[in-house]
């Protein structure tokens, strides 16, 4: 969700980085619990054989997720978060460390938090308040929900910022017309009480729009939640440039846009994940497979 730098009083008294703080007598490259020194030169040492196969797996599935979402240019530089459930748990999830660019994710750096943010892991770095707060909500709440990822893009913002939210423009978003829940902002993600609001708010759905704020997709794998994003991201951007083309957009007949929704969920049935992500991990292969470190 909303993932600023900026972190509430309450907030910045929390163990994110595994070092409880004490202001008064902290170094100067260790402020309000995060380690700045972690950041200037990152030395991530590889967890392969410290985590299971399972494991291991959603950690290369996650950083390519990262990859994917900067190849693409979605990212918001350091902020917004894609978290992922650590297989044969209900309350172990992963997320990126908080101040490394999406290009910059790898399997290992990747950080085990459990639903209240704790650290769960030896590490340098430190995880974003916000990043956790409602992440772990959408996991906790939708035991399908393997993979949760939240985005500030422009094309994606500027559908949220419009009352009618994602129109019937184009078959991207047709497809999707089933699945999209709408949330209304309510400031930075740090007030606890607005993870119930969520949840509630995206019910069964798989994707969400966030007024004034940006998009969500959740789905079993990193696979099936980059499916439902692509689409939506695609939706958003056809949207923004039908509207600011000029001229009169149409509208597809009576039926068009529900029957177009039902032969969508396709999207989320695990079966479009399945068939697209290893050439997307081929894809991210030829560019850069550090991710897979």
């Amino acid at each position: 969700m909303s993932d600023s730098p900026e972190l509430g009083d309450h907030e910045q008294e929390k163990n994110f980085g595994g070092n409880q703080l004490d202001r008064s007598q902290g170094h100067p490259e260790q402020v309000s619990g995060f380690n700045f020194a972690a950041l200037t030169n990152p030395e991530i040492p590889s967890l392969k054989d410290a985590v299971s196969d399972e494991e291991w797996q959603v950690r290369v599935d996650l950083a390519a997720t990262y990859r994917l979402v900067a190849h693409h240019g979605w990212d918001d530089m350091i902020y917004t978060h894609i978290s992922a459930r650590v297989p044969g748990t209900d309350d172990h999830f992963l997320i990126n460390p908080y101040g490394l660019l999406f290009d910059e994710i790898t399997a290992s750096s990747l950080i085990k938090v459990d639903t209240e943010g704790k650290v769960l892991q030896d590490t340098n770095f430190s995880v974003n308040a916000a990043g956790f707060t409602i992440h772990s909500a959408v996991h906790m709440a939708r035991h399908d929900a393997g993979c949760v990822i939240h985005l500030h893009t422009d094309d994606g913002v500027a559908v949220a910022a419009q009352k009618d939210g994602l129109l019937p423009l184009s078959q991207h978003a047709m497809m999707l017309m089933g699945q999209v829940a709408y949330h209304d902002y309510e400031g930075i993600a740090l007030d606890l009480d607005e993870r119930e609001r969520v949840v509630a708010d995206l019910g069964e759905k798989h994707l969400m729009i966030l007024r004034n704020h940006g998009t969500l997709s959740c789905g079993a794998s990193c696979a099936d939640a980059f499916m439902g994003m692509f689409f939506l991201e695609r939706a958003c951007t056809m949207q923004i440039k039908a509207l600011s083309g000029g001229g009169t957009w149409t509208q597809p007949h009576q039926g068009v846009p529900e029957k177009t929704s039902d032969q969508g969920k396709v999207l989320f049935n695990g079966s479009a994940g399945k068939l697209a992500w290893p050439a997307l991990l081929r894809k991210m292969d030829k560019v850069d497979p550090s991710f897979r470190d």
